[in-house]
């Protein structure tokens, strides 16, 4: 695939990235580098403004209350409006956890002091106060892939806000065991136009190769019309895949 080249925009790379969640991007990185996809990655922190046209994918990953706190205000100013035109130019955007949180419409920490979210996702998060269970373990839900018909999602979650959907967004995975978006709906993440939010950590798109391929040729296909993403040798992803399925929640 001479000439195709993935362009990716990491925001928060170095505040934004628990649990592993820059595996997300060196994934992207393995699935296109092994297709002969080109990968370029933009690094976007604190006071860098994101160019809503000069990318394919965009992905944020997860962290604690704190960090959320102290990056707010600069999506806020220099980056939402942006997010938000790409995604509504069919840009893909991955938002784990934390971020998933900040790109809804408000986020209540256990404290109860309220975040306000980017509203990229019809939806906001609560968390029930402090000494309430945090949704934590292991995690299988089922996602309906266009490509390959039902398929699983597999990974870990560690988040004491509760997710709750409005009209304007679909879920993206129903909950096989775990947790997902509030422990009561059965419901996981959620998707408007070409952007995807969740829950799932592990990292995510490692163990989940499917998903990561949705992804890439999604994002690719703005530019490509007619890209097919041939096969490529990822035994070790489906194996970790299928041992992570018989994990205990």
């Amino acid at each position: 695939m001479s000439g195709i080249t993935l362009r990716v925009a990491h925001l928060y790379p170095r505040l934004m990235n628990i649990y592993g969640d820059r595996g997300n991007i060196m994934a992207l990185r393995h699935r296109c580098e092994a297709r002969g996809i080109g990968f370029d990655l933009t690094d976007l922190g604190p006071g860098d403004r994101l160019d809503a046209a000069a990318h394919d994918l965009i992905f944020a990953g997860g962290a604690q209350d704190r960090e959320q706190r102290g990056v707010v205000d600069d999506l806020l100013a220099t980056k939402a409006d942006a997010v938000r035109e790409a995604v509504e130019r069919d840009v893909v955007l991955l938002a784990v956890c934390g971020a998933y949180q900040l790109f809804g419409r408000s986020y209540r920490e256990a404290s109860g002091a309220e975040l306000p979210g980017a509203g990229i996702f019809d939806l906001y998060t609560a968390h029930p106060g402090e000494g309430a269970k945090r949704c934590i373990g292991n995690i299988v839900c089922e996602w309906q892939s266009s490509a390959a018909g039902m398929q699983t999602i597999v990974g870990f979650e560690n988040h004491g806000g509760r997710t709750h959907l409005g009209e304007g967004v679909r879920t993206l995975a129903r909950v096989r065991s775990g947790h997902g978006n509030n422990g009561r709906d059965g419901t996981e993440g959620a998707i408007y136009r070409n952007a995807f939010g969740t829950y799932v950590h592990g990292s995510l798109l490692p163990k989940n190769p499917a998903f990561a391929d949705h992804l890439i040729a999604t994002a690719l296909r703005r530019r490509h019309a007619d890209i097919e993403l041939r096969p490529i040798d990822d035994r070790a992803e489906q194996r970790a895949h299928a041992a992570a399925l018989k994990l205990r929640p």
